[in-house]
């Protein structure tokens, strides 16, 4: 029997332990797929491709033209149009499909979380009068806060926010996680932050944020995750890996 050939939808630490768990097994022939959004992302442990597809009619020629064999979405939580994009282009080709999702953080006690489903109803949630604000939502989404423009704002990202928000007070911190709690406080206080800006990412290497948020007592407006509500989703690598298997007995080929 042939080689699996497996599309991994990447750009997370999870993708990554995937993709070098499988580039171990004989079995299986693997592509890595990144947004290329990063401008000098970590090197990887398998065949890689940057950039997207043209939607899911473009992805699905992909996978067809490519033959393969199985379909994983293992992008950033936030990456929902890709998901979409993701699970219709499997129903389309009828390829299996699933998603390995790290699960999100739950609301703790002494949390003060305001839940909201986007980063322009964050933007609104952050109320009239000026506050200090630290935004830590990556670049892409900034300039939804260009719309409430009498904040601070304490920027931070892996990459450069091009073009600048143009908002007369906002500070700019390059930096790459993780984040540990320590720092995280002593980065709230010394800047005087009234409130955080997060999105729900799940894992540990954000975390250190919320967490020092809670023993201050700050404000975190929380976006929420937006995904595809009927796709087939895993929380770890461990069981991404057990579910590879599964697809792949035997049994589930011969439609037993």
């Amino acid at each position: 029997m042939g080689k699996h050939r497996i599309l991994i939808l990447g750009g997370t630490t999870e993708a990554r332990q995937l993709a070098a768990a499988l580039a171990d097994r004989s079995d299986c022939d693997l592509l890595l797929s990144l947004a290329g959004r990063t401008a000098e992302p970590m090197a990887q442990p398998v065949p890689t491709r940057s950039g997207g597809f043209g939607g899911s009619d473009g992805l699905a020629s992909f996978l067809k033209a490519e033959k393969f064999n199985l379909l994983i979405d293992a992008t950033h939580p936030f990456a929902a149009r890709i998901s979409q994009n993701a699970a219709v282009a499997a129903k389309e080709t009828g390829i299996p499909f699933f998603a390995l999702r790290r699960p999100g953080w739950g609301r703790q006690p002494g949390d003060r979380w305001t839940s909201v489903s986007s980063v322009a109803e964050a933007a609104g949630a952050l109320g009239e009068p000026p506050r200090r604000v630290f935004l830590a939502i990556g670049r892409q989404e900034a300039f939804h806060f260009e719309s409430a423009p009498q904040h601070h704002y304490l920027i931070r990202s892996v990459d450069p926010v091009t073009p600048p928000l143009g908002v007369p007070h906002a500070r700019y911190l390059l930096a790459t996680g993780p984040f540990r709690h320590e720092a995280e406080t002593e980065l709230l206080k010394s800047n005087r932050i009234e409130v955080i800006v997060a999105k729900n990412s799940g894992g540990s290497a954000t975390y250190g944020k919320i967490a020092a948020a809670r023993a201050l007592g700050i404000e975190v407006i929380m976006v929420e995750r937006q995904q595809p509500a009927d796709v087939r989703t895993v929380g770890t690598v461990e069981e991404a890996l057990g579910l590879v298997d599964h697809l792949f007995s035997p049994e589930m080929n011969r439609g037993v």
